[in-house]
């Protein structure tokens, strides 16, 4: 089955993490093996000191949910190797009824495409001129399903020349003179003689007995006989050729399992294959793709975790498939082509509803998973102190602990001492915990960082400032402010570039130097964006 990506939003933070991963395990625990938690950006410092505490490795990594040649229903003929016969081609083509077939190298690349007017017309051409060149005798045993006579003797290993078809006996014999030929005959021993006495390249003897005599001749005629007739014996020769000096093998135009749909469709509409091959992440062949494949692709499938709003979301989301939505935010911008299932619940974390899911499911989570959940918990609601924090998330976390039997005090001061080393640089800092927003024609950034000793940080606020006026100038956003939250003093420190006066009206403050301290501020989501949006809305 398809996977179903669980993931969080961009620059995730612990709860967006650790919701996606919770909610994976409990899908998967109840039988649905196809959940896969995703992550759509790197792990913070925190998010990773608590993966490593409890023994988890971070979601894979996932940038682009835009429809794929691999979510395509494409087609998986044969692939043959450029040595085949062009005898073996056709046969394989009516068998699967196909008119078009990759041709591989030894190590399964790309060497071509054969397609049943690249036969035809060799057909044709042949019918002018029957001439072949080194065709390996062994095609020529397979396709003429024939015998070397005189396999004691020191045979070619190739044959080539014009195909000549000496006339029965009662008639006129067809005059040959030239050695590089290939001479078809039936129960004509003056003829095989006289074949044999010029040393051509080989003699074909149909639905006929060679006489002894003839076959000691010291020669290295190759002496083959089979049991079809003139006719199709000329035309199985043709057809003995391998497939690698006719199939298209210059100017192909082939795609990847990773190649994005709508860069296919573009450059199929600029040309007019029947079918183009299809390549692994080694270049070796996996398929073929035809147009009608275009029309109608699978789409990825998706539930978005502690986010549902586009700006947030995985690029491409417009081409997946979304599921459900699991989210303790405000409702925004997705949309959906179905009814989905979506639980919305305001609450201090995403994790919080998930555990709430494993109770309803009658399934415990294990030590380890606890333990994790206690400490998204623990850190989207800022040990408890967030506006946002409700009753439900403070008995789910000690529910939690207790099962992983850790201490949810010890727990908060790792969490949020991991956040703001000496030997982080500002950027890091700022990306950790960043969101874009666009609230009546006005577009900003809000980057948070929790921590339990804000001196520190404010320490180096001259390179925060500077950072947030490149990331202002690069982004092309009006405003960009950083929460400075403090999880001892209660409150933020707001730093800020942009518009001055919507943030002092905003707030209701004074600032000094782009910088000003919000007592009883710890929500981005609960305090600064609902004050900003009250102000421009």
């Amino acid at each position: 089955m398809d996977t179903i990506y669980i993931t969080g939003h961009r620059n995730p933070d612990t709860d967006s993490i650790v919701s996606s991963m919770a909610y994976a395990a409990l899908k998967n625990a109840l039988g649905d093996r196809n959940y896969k938690a995703a992550r759509l950006g790197q792990v913070s410092d925190e998010t990773q000191a608590v993966l490593n505490r409890f023994g988890f490795q971070a979601p894979q990594l996932i940038s682009d949910l835009r429809t794929q040649v691999r979510d395509l229903d494409y087609d998986t003929p044969p692939t043959l190797s450029a040595a085949a016969t062009i005898s073996r081609a056709w046969q394989t083509m009516q068998a699967n009824k196909i008119s078009v077939i990759p041709v591989a190298n030894e190590d399964g690349t790309l060497y071509g495409m054969l397609s049943a007017g690249d036969v035809a017309n060799y057909d044709m051409t042949s019918v002018r001129n029957p001439q072949v060149g080194e065709v390996p005798v062994y095609n020529l045993l397979s396709v003429l399903e024939g015998k070397i006579l005189n396999e004691d003797m020191q045979l070619r290993e190739v044959v080539s020349g014009e195909i000549t078809v000496a006339l029965p006996a009662g008639r006129e014999n067809l005059v040959f003179s030239d050695p590089n030929s290939i001479v078809i005959c039936g129960d004509q021993p003056d003829m095989i003689r006289r074949a044999l006495e010029l040393n051509v390249n080989c003699v074909i003897v149909c639905q006929a007995e060679v006489e002894r005599e003839l076959l000691e001749m010291h020669t290295e005629t190759c002496i083959i006989s089979t049991p079809y007739d003139a006719y199709k014996a000329v035309r199985l020769i043709c057809h003995a050729l391998p497939i690698e000096r006719i199939c298209k093998s210059k100017d192909l135009v082939y795609f990847h399992l990773d190649d994005f749909i709508d860069d296919v469709q573009d450059t199929v509409l600029e040309s007019r294959f029947r079918a183009y091959p299809i390549l692994d992440d080694e270049e070796r062949v996996v398929g073929t793709l035809a147009r009608f494949h275009l029309l109608r692709p699978r789409r990825k499938r998706v539930i978005l975790m502690d986010h549902n709003e586009k700006a947030q979301s995985v690029r491409g989301l417009e081409q997946a498939e979304i599921l459900e939505i699991v989210d303790h935010h405000r409702l925004a911008d997705i949309e959906t082509k179905n009814p989905i299932y979506v639980r919305n619940e305001p609450v201090g974390s995403t994790t919080t509803i998930v555990a709430d899911m494993y109770q309803e499911k009658g399934l415990m989570p294990t030590a380890k998973m606890a333990g994790l959940m206690a400490a998204a918990i623990v850190s989207d609601t800022v040990m408890f102190k967030s506006p946002t924090c409700t009753k439900r998330d403070i008995d789910i976390a000690n529910r939690m602990a207790r099962i992983a039997n850790v201490s949810l005090d010890e727990l908060g001061k790792a969490i949020f001492s991991a956040t703001c080393g000496d030997e982080k640089t500002v950027e890091a800092m700022l990306n950790t915990d960043y969101k874009e927003f666009h609230i009546a024609g006005h577009d900003l950034a809000v980057s948070q960082i929790t921590c339990m000793d804000s001196d520190r940080l404010l320490a180096r606020k001259e390179e925060f400032l500077e950072a947030m006026r490149q990331i202002r100038r690069t982004r092309g956003l009006d405003t960009v402010v950083l929460m400075i939250t403090d999880v001892l003093l209660e409150g933020t420190q707001l730093l800020f570039v942009g518009d001055e006066e919507a943030i002092c009206q905003a707030f209701n403050i004074k600032v000094e130097d782009n910088t000003a301290f919000l007592p009883k501020i710890m929500s981005r989501k609960k305090q600064v964006i609902p004050m900003l949006s009250a102000l421009w809305g």
